[in-house]
């Protein structure tokens, strides 16, 4: 079994999600039960990979290969490494807990709902387990089908605008993808011989420079979108306020960060030298969306249009610490997209909790809930807590992290002194996430009880507690004693900042007219 953990892990979903097509469409309840159950037991199925995983070994394990179109180059080619183990445990782990959300959320086409949903996880843990360039492509555009009909039929009154325009900005970013994909695939061919989609074969290719560019901003924008990073991330208040709340969940806490992996897995060691001329331009995006999704998280009405803005703004860190290329930056970023797809996702199990007991997101509507509904009160304060960064909570490991990763990434700067700016301007947008996600917490639990309606609300119900105490143990768990997650990832780390340093150094040499501020940078990267 072991041997074919990976397509075990991978396909259980779309093989449960053919079944409970087949279940009686009038009998919900089974359809419910036997979703959530194929959820849970890949779940179960994906913690072997953790037991089976050495931390010290930085290349890919549990790998699959096999000729799928070798004419072609084309091979079914699985593996994960420490970047991406923690990914897959998150996607599996978030399924289980969004369709035990989706319990009484949801009321109509349930069938259609739970494979729905079955065939969206295969789809997001295909994208973290390829390692050839059209497999990976295949699951990148096959997950957006699953995610277009959950918006589209489940989502609020605005859903198809949303899930167009969701389709819109992700297809437009995936095919200057495509395109890219293939010119390195022509390119590797005609320079080798060797024509090949295979991406642990590509990354020891060292794409001439002038090609090398386009092809990252070709990659790099269908990351960027997919983050979102400013100012591509007008589609995700969108998305996230039309979806249904395990809709929401699944958004926040897995596609986006499809994108954060993206530049991880393909953007750094495919295209190191032009990763690092750009890394000031990321940066200073990466910086823009720190600051500006906080202020706008500070002035919305809705609840779960605060939430997600917000993801605005802690992925602006996480591209921040992946693009240091220092190994506080790297594992801080591989662990604060873990850490926000937790925190992120329980606060958009709350504001479910709440949607379903009101009818309604606007935080005005509310006030005085510590006195009617005291356990969601104290869980949501401490999910809040979480997400904005609080020392014992999972959210402060990741910032700590890709702050210390900044900084000594300013210290080698050749810009000198005013490099320090990146990180010190980072660190603001944790002081405007305590203001934004304080602010909204005092207005929804504290004060007094303004509308009789919020007086007699329920608190919660012992499945409520079923989804949110998993994802409690894990933001304690990780924020008391992150070594069992972070020491995943470490050597994974090492081995890319060592991957791209010897690359762009190759490519330095084999152009001689790279600046000397490039070559100032290849010397520096990787941390001291």
């Amino acid at each position: 079994m072991m041997g074919h953990v990976l397509s075990i892990v991978t396909f259980l979903p779309a093989l449960g999600a053919v079944g409970v097509a087949l279940l009686p469409r009038g009998r919900a309840a089974l359809v419910r039960w036997c979703g959530f159950l194929v959820a849970a037991a890949t779940f179960a199925v994906s913690l072997l990979l953790y037991v089976g995983f050495d931390a010290r070994d930085p290349g890919y394990q549990f790998v699959e290969q096999a000729r799928w179109m070798p004419s072609f180059g084309i091979s079914y080619h699985l593996g994960i490494d420490g970047i991406s183990l923690l990914l897959v445990l998150l996607t599996t782990f978030l399924s289980a807990v969004a369709l035990l959300s989706s319990w009484r959320a949801i009321e109509g086409r349930v069938k259609e709902f739970a494979v729905s949903m079955l065939f969206l996880e295969t789809g997001m843990l295909g994208v973290f387990v390829s390692l050839d360039l059209f497999l990976f492509y295949v699951f990148w555009e096959a997950m957006l089908i699953p995610m277009y009909l959950v918006i589209g039929v489940w989502g609020g009154p605005a859903r198809i605008y949303a899930a167009i325009k969701f389709i819109l900005y992700t297809l437009a970013g995936s095919v200057l993808m495509l395109v890219a994909i293939l010119v390195l695939y022509f390119q590797h061919g005609g320079a080798t011989g060797n024509y090949t989609f295979d991406l642990p074969v590509l990354a020891r290719y060292v794409v001439p420079r002038g090609v090398e560019v386009w092809l990252f901003l070709a990659f790099a924008l269908a990351f960027a979108i997919k983050v979102p990073m400013f100012p591509f991330h007008t589609w995700l208040p969108d998305a996230h306020v039309e979806a249904p709340t395990a809709g929401s969940v699944l958004l926040a806490g897995v596609l986006l960060k499809m994108g954060t992996y993206g530049f991880l897995r393909f953007c750094l060691p495919l295209f190191p030298a032009a990763s690092l001329a750009f890394a000031p331009w990321i940066f200073a995006l990466a910086l823009v969306g720190i600051i500006y999704g906080a202020w706008v998280s500070m002035v919305q009405p809705d609840l779960k249009k605060l939430v997600a803005y917000s993801s605005v703004s802690h992925l602006g860190f996480v591209v921040l610490g992946l693009f240091t290329l220092t190994p506080q930056g790297l594992v801080g970023g591989i662990i604060q997209m873990v850490n926000h797809g937790l925190s992120t996702g329980a606060l958009f199990l709350l504001v479910g909790v709440l949607y379903e007991r009101r009818h309604t997101r606007l935080i005005a509507d509310f006030g005085g809930l510590w006195k009617v509904v005291p356990a969601f009160s104290v869980l949501f304060l401490i999910v809040s807590l979480s997400s904005l960064g609080l020392p014992g909570l999972n959210g402060f490991v990741g910032e700590f992290l890709i702050l210390v990763g900044a900084f000594a990434w300013a210290s080698q700067a050749a810009a000198g002194p005013s490099a320090y700016l990146v990180p010190v301007l980072a660190s603001s947008g944790i002081i405007f996430a305590a203001i934004y996600m304080l602010w909204m917490y005092q207005r929804v639990c504290f004060g007094e009880i303004a509308h009789d309606a919020n007086r007699g609300l329920r608190d919660l119900t012992p499945r409520e507690w079923a989804v949110l105490l998993p994802v409690l143990l894990f933001i304690f768990w990780i924020g008391v004693y992150p070594r069992p997650f972070t020491g995943m990832t470490e050597a994974s780390a090492q081995a890319l900042i060592a991957q791209v340093r010897s690359k762009a150094a190759a490519a330095a040499a084999a152009h001689p007219r790279v600046s000397r501020a490039d070559g100032e940078a290849i010397a520096g990267v990787g941390g001291r």
